[in-house]
């Protein structure tokens, strides 16, 4: 059994309820942990044989590029889209944050954590 963590993803997109955001859009981080069975990466050395990052990353930056009213909602479509990518993978979590969310007070971020 082994992780992988891809942390960090800084995405520029345009989810929240308020239609200001839909304009202006705001900075996110999405961080995803894949867990599973990497044995044959390990023995191999082959790309073939993991979980490509650059794949993790195309599919954030493609279902961040969604416009949604929830980041529960973007979080989900992104574990459904990497368990299409690499459905023998035992689970992955990501975590979705907004960087100063537009709320009347002083917050630096919110985020959601999902896991599938």
């Amino acid at each position: 059994m082994g992780i992988i963590n891809v942390n960090g993803i800084r995405v520029y997109a345009f989810h929240g309820c308020l239609p200001e955001e839909g304009k202006i859009g705001g900075e996110y981080v999405v961080d995803v942990r894949i867990t599973g069975e990497f044995e044959r990466a390990e023995a191999s050395d082959e790309l073939a044989d993991t979980v490509d990052y650059c794949v993790v990353f195309e599919t954030v930056k493609r279902e961040m590029a969604i416009r949604s009213k929830l980041i529960e909602h973007v979080a989900k479509r992104i574990v459904v889209a990497l368990r299409v990518d690499y459905p023998s993978v035992e689970r992955f979590e990501v975590k979705v944050t907004k960087i100063n969310p537009p709320m009347n007070g002083d917050v630096r971020e919110v985020s959601f954590e999902i896991s599938g």
